[in-house]
């Protein structure tokens, strides 16, 4: 398997806004026992209500596989996550604010719980096995529904208390300013979007946020207010831009734009040297990235040209994410009893 070996066995859990994603990964690195359940919601106790579930899988795994005693935890959730402090912000889907994860998970499971953002995550095992692994500055995109990312500077995530990486917000040029048609956000506007799913004004006049135009469901959304034709996803809007539909292949360039455009700006702040892009827009393959290639190396001008690279690794990124969190988490215990025993 993709992480290795390792001393103990570990459960992972991946909180996503409609299912959890659980398994226990064994010294040898196999996932035992992976299963997807409905992520519940309780507007009242909603941090509580992930947990709970999460304690019953644990128990499950337990007993399914009793010769495989974990001996830590890694949880994973979407929104705004402060892994130093164990604290879910903030997430609009799943409905927690401040919510102290890694102390009522301990609680619950009797174990150590590594706990952090679960884009991050996958993105460090990506980053770690994948594709980029050769690189120490990179970013890691995920562009789905929404967008999201996670940098890295030196080797090392950048977390700035869990509010980096919020690409999908960042400001590009909208490509409908001016139209008159009300469909890109002109000035002024604001819409319920992003990986937060916060609202988010377009600020300057003439633009907009990346996820708003970027994303494969910007794609798909700004097709159908394009032309009145609903279509299942920005797959088929791709197949339409192949057959000579015009709209199409504008609704598609205008989102290689608008990803070149927030790639070139992390090239100038941050010096990226490579860019995996990962969820279902990559799933275009080279109709992304041949197009994106050449649009980034026209907008750059003396940079350094970055690695455009498609996601490895898939969807069970994310519960291998977590698990690598909990192994660490648990070598670091090791290390810091090894020091105190020392003389």
């Amino acid at each position: 398997m993709v992480l290795g070996a390792a001393e103990s066995p570990v459960l992972s859990f991946d909180v996503g806004g409609t299912d959890i994603k659980a398994g226990l990964v064994d010294p040898h690195g196999t996932v035992l026992g992976m299963r997807r359940v409905p992520t519940p919601l309780d507007s009242q106790r909603p941090g509580e209500a992930v947990l709970d579930r999460i304690a019953e899988l644990a128990a499950e795994l337990t007993a399914e596989f009793p010769e495989a005693k974990a001996q830590a935890a890694g949880i994973i959730v979407p929104g705004i996550v402060d892994s130093t402090s164990g604290v879910g912000i903030y997430s609009a889907n799943l409905g927690w604010r401040n919510f102290p994860f890694t102390r009522e998970a301990e609680r619950r499971l009797g174990i150590p719980v590594a706990f952090d953002h679960d884009v991050r995550s996958a993105a460090a095992v990506e980053h770690t096995f994948g594709g980029s692994r050769e690189f120490k500055d990179v970013v890691v995109m995920v562009v789905g529904t929404g967008i999201a990312a996670a940098v890295f500077s030196g080797g090392k995530a950048v977390t700035a208390g869990g509010f980096a990486g919020e690409l999908g917000h960042a400001q590009v040029p909208d490509p409908d300013a001016g139209h008159g048609n009300g469909h890109g956000g002109g000035p002024g506007r604001t819409r319920r979007t992003g990986t937060t799913g916060t609202t988010g004004t377009t600020g300057t006049a003439g633009y907009t946020i990346l996820e708003a135009v970027g994303s494969a469901g910007a794609v798909a959304r700004r097709y159908q207010a394009a032309t009145g034709v609903e279509v299942q996803g920005a797959r088929e809007v791709l197949i339409r831009a192949r057959s000579q539909d015009a709209v199409a292949a504008r609704i598609w360039d205008d989102a290689v734009r608008a990803l070149a455009f927030t790639i070139c700006q992390c090239v100038n702040i941050i010096g990226t040297e490579a860019v995996v892009i990962g969820g279902g827009l990559a799933e275009a393959g080279d109709e992304l990235l041949r197009p994106l290639r050449s649009t980034v190396d026209a907008m750059l001008d003396f940079q350094r040209r970055p690695q455009l690279i498609r996601a490895q690794l898939g969807q069970d990124a994310g519960l291998l994410g977590a698990a690598m969190n909990a192994r660490a988490l648990l070598g670091t215990m090791e290390s810091t009893a090894h020091r105190r025993r020392q003389p």
